[in-house]
């Protein structure tokens, strides 16, 4: 799970500019609730090259995987809590120790970055103290412990909802990680052989120990583009055709436009957030798809489409396999606007629907009341709208994960056999003429 290099042979520092890094983004997703994406897209991790930006990231994201379990390995050898810039050091030292990380680079960074710091160098003995006694007995302890479980405010509706079974599943597939998805403009075997990947049954390509994404054969071309397996669904239940007039609502940060993009529609983006689309401009122009992306609210928009993907705002509970910062960062407390921005999204959404058109709704959510039951709450307020059981009938699609009222449930622990997938509730609605 963690990250195992060293610092290449005469350069004793090397490692230094992407663990410190790291630990600034623990601070921050810990202390002031946001999020690794929003840090990085403010642009915290810009004065690193390509591959310490990585290798930050990933270093972070293990951590953040592992916290429970580097927390009670810490236990052992600390009198009392330290501050928590000093106790993500710890963190991430263990992190590192205790998957295979060489004691020696591990230990001497963090010394240093400790050692460094204005308020809290005084600690750096502390720190090489613990790390080298986790880096002794450290390995064979984390090995024994549990898998890490989501916090209260989350894993008790979730296992309400899937069950206990389900939920220690999916906190399993949690701690693993993600692989790389990609998805492909053109010939997805072609792509998979030449990134050393995978065809999934769904069409996307999935790649293990990808690295650094930018370096992958195809990137500069713009053949494919990152986007989980699950979240590649619910474009292609749309089934959009060539010349076909298609509406994404909250597009960004773009992965279903490219999608639509790709089959020839005539795809109207549009997100609330400017900055956001940014990165789904230059996915356009690398990859040499067309789209007209605007910035607006979804609720002040007017016209008329004949298909529409509204992939609404939500909790993201579904992506914490590829997210795993989000449980620390946030407490729940937001559910309850966003289930109602939801009703009021499709509402909306659906008088933008012609007569006789169909309309995906998704969201990367494992809670119910963000898919199945705003789908069933939303049948009951329109007399025009009905389920499209048929338009799940397409390769990849195993049949139990249709749900009851017609849509389509994915979780974490499905394909936990190739890695595993994202969590999304999908639903093809279509409107009577």
């Amino acid at each position: 799970m963690a990250d195992q290099s060293t610092q290449p042979a005469g350069n004793p520092q090397a490692g230094i500019p992407a663990r410190r890094s790291a630990i600034a983004m623990l601070d921050q997703i810990q202390d002031e609730g946001r999020l690794m994406a929003e840090l990085i897209g403010s642009g915290m991790l810009d004065r690193l090259d390509a591959p310490d930006r990585a290798r930050a990231q990933r270093l972070a994201s293990d951590t953040l995987r592992g916290l429970e379990r580097a927390d009670r390995v810490l236990k052992k050898h600390l009198n009392k809590v330290p501050p928590l810039t000093v106790l993500n050091a710890l963190r991430l030292g263990t992190v590192e120790l205790c998957n295979g990380g060489a004691a020696h680079g591990v230990v001497n960074d963090l010394v240093q970055i400790i050692g460094r710091h204005k308020r809290y160098g005084h600690l750096k003995g502390l720190v090489n103290a613990v790390l080298r006694k986790v880096a002794a007995t450290g390995p064979e302890q984390w090995a024994a412990l549990r898998v890490p479980r989501l916090p209260k405010w989350l894993r008790n509706p979730l296992a309400d909802a899937w069950g206990a079974e389900a939920m220690l599943a999916m906190e399993a597939a949690h701690f693993a990680g993600a692989p790389l998805d990609l998805s492909v403009k053109g010939d997805a075997d072609a792509v998979a052989q030449a990134v050393n990947g995978k065809v999934l049954t769904t069409g996307s390509v999935r790649v293990t120990d990808a690295g650094q994404v930018s370096a992958l054969a195809g990137f500069e071309a713009g053949d494919w583009w990152v986007q989980d397996a699950a979240a590649a669904i619910p474009a292609r239940l749309l089934q959009a055709q060539s010349g076909t007039r298609v509406l994404d609502l909250c597009a960004a940060p773009g992965g279903k436009t490219l999608q639509l993009a790709a089959t020839g529609a005539d795809v109207t983006a549009v997100d609330i957030s400017d900055s956001r689309l940014g990165r789904l401009r230059e996915n356009l122009t690398r990859t040499g798809l067309f789209a007209t992306v605007q910035a607006g609210d979804v609720l002040d928009l007017q016209g008329s489409w004949p298909a529409i993907l509204l992939d609404a705002p939500c909790s993201a509970t579904g992506t914490i396999r590829r997210h795993p910062d989000l449980p620390h960062a946030k407490d729940g407390s937001e559910f309850g606007g966003l289930i109602d921005l939801q009703a009021r999204m499709i509402d909306h959404a659906w008088g933008l629907l012609e007569a006789g058109g169909r309309m995906v709704y998704c969201t990367c959510s494992l809670l119910p009341d963000e898919g199945e039951v705003q789908v069933i709450e939303a049948l009951e307020r329109h007399g025009d709208m009905s389920v499209d059981r048929d338009a799940l009938a397409v390769p990849g699609i195993d049949a139990e994960w249709v749900t009851a009222e017609g849509g389509l449930r994915l979780r974490p622990d499905y394909w936990a056999d190739i890695g595993g997938m994202d969590g999304f509730y999908i639903a093809v609605l279509r409107k009577e003429r």
